[in-house]
């Protein structure tokens, strides 16, 4: 393998640890309402369980609600049993063609449980941005004692592969830290 492979190969990975974190973190709720905290709950319409975000428009037009206005109006009553049923902990109202998920705001105690699973969460994906340097390095000793690399080119890609991991690391932590930020806000 050579040195552009192994790098390619490295960032790649790292980029599937942050976007798994991104993703994570959205469905984590702060005070704020965001169409991902119901975008993937499954809804059993159609006798198939499909994502909500297929089955309706998410929206947020207040700051502590969701709006959502399925494309269906015969399938509200599914949508409304899948809220109740998830563990969000709220209770949609429905005027027949459109429900609303009034979000209250977060308790002083739940604000620091959900901070503990953001920093959590960003620990996780600093040891998968670790697990994945330390492969890099790997791969970088093997092909230098395949003679694919020599022993300036081996420690030249660790270097690199160094970077990589301390600007992922930073990466990750500005996005807990204001994931944190915004769920201490009142």
């Amino acid at each position: 393998m050579s040195a552009d492979d192994i790098l390619m190969d490295t960032e790649e990975r790292m980029d599937q640890a942050v976007q798994h974190l991104t993703g994570e973190l959205s469905g984590l709720r702060s005070g704020r309402a965001s169409p991902a905290l119901v975008d993937k709950l499954q809804v059993p319409a159609y006798g198939v369980d499909t994502p909500l975000a297929n089955l309706a428009q998410i929206g947020c037009p207040e700051p502590r609600q969701i709006m959502i206005k399925p494309y269906d109006a015969s399938i509200i009553k599914d949508i409304e049993r899948a809220i109740q049923a998830s563990d969000l902990g709220l209770n949609p109202s429905s005027d027949g063609k459109v429900l609303r998920l009034n979000l209250p705001p977060l308790s002083e105690e739940r604000r620091k449980q959900l901070a503990k699973v953001v920093k959590d969460n960003g620990e996780k994906a600093n040891i998968a941005v670790r697990n994945v340097r330390r492969d890099a390095n790997k791969s970088a000793d093997a092909a230098q004692k395949d003679k694919a690399l020599t022993e300036d080119e081996c420690e030249r890609l660790k270097k690199e592969i160094q970077d990589l991991t301390k600007s992922h690391e930073t990466r990750i932590s500005d996005m807990t830290g204001k994931k944190i930020k915004d769920l201490m806000e009142v």
